[in-house]
């Protein structure tokens, strides 16, 4: 699975997305990473902010790794406002 984030709200849906598609709880991943269960559903809904650090924590529990690449080159009519 590859997808291209273009906005902090995307996090939260592709993270919820990846728990469900592994068949894991909030309550279970929760637990996993020491947060409440309320605490990982603001996280996944886009209300609570995520750092770094939990953002590369979270991904690596759910078996996913964060890759920063070169963005590919717009056309020109798509470059101009």
């Amino acid at each position: 699975m590859r997808l291209i984030i273009t906005n902090p709200n995307q996090v939260g849906q592709i993270l919820r997305a990846r728990r469900k598609a592994r068949r894991v709880s909030q309550q279970q991943l929760a637990a996993k990473l020491d947060l409440s269960q309320n605490r990982l559903s603001e996280i996944e809904s886009g209300v609570a902010p995520l750092t770094l650090e939990r953002l590369i924590t979270l991904a690596n529990v759910l078996g996913l790794q964060l890759v920063l690449q070169d963005k590919a080159e717009e056309s020109d009519s798509a470059a101009e406002w």
